[in-house]
């Protein structure tokens, strides 16, 4: 029986922190800080998969320069872990409520992923979930 190729699976997803922080993670990115397209009335109802939203948060100013830092970091990140014969690696990414910027992020990280000789695994955990605080500014930080 030949031996099986052993590759480092890679979780990537994103996350809102207003629905919980994942602590099964070996890498937790807040992205909180990059423009936020929920303040947009064409953009709100959208999530981080439409073009527009992703264009809004990755062609932003600190978009860009977030992932200018950021790809190099997985790079070196997912290449180290391979070297380190790794089974696994969780990245989780998060924003406020997990429909935007930490979509957009993920989905850019996961097509640059793709070139990579891993096994890919990515998903949104809270994409779907309805804002239970309506529009409160409070709480869409």
């Amino acid at each position: 029986m030949p031996p099986t190729e052993s590759r480092l699976r890679v979780v990537l997803f994103s996350f809102g922190f207003k629905y919980g922080m994942p602590i099964d993670v070996n890498m937790l990115l807040d992205v909180r800080f990059l423009p936020n397209p929920y303040w947009v009335e064409e953009l709100r109802a959208e999530t981080g998969k439409d073009r527009k939203v992703a264009e809004y948060i990755l062609k932003s100013r600190q978009g860009v320069k977030f992932m200018d830092h950021l790809v190099p970091m997985i790079d070196l990140t997912v290449a180290q872990n391979r070297e380190a014969d790794k089974k696994s690696l969780r990245i989780g990414i998060g924003c406020t409520g997990g429909r935007h910027r930490s979509v957009a992020i993920t989905e850019s990280i996961g097509l640059f992923l793709k070139l990579k000789p891993i096994h890919l695994s990515v998903f949104h955990r809270d994409i779907s979930k309805d804002t239970m605080y309506g529009s409160d500014p409070n709480f869409c930080n």
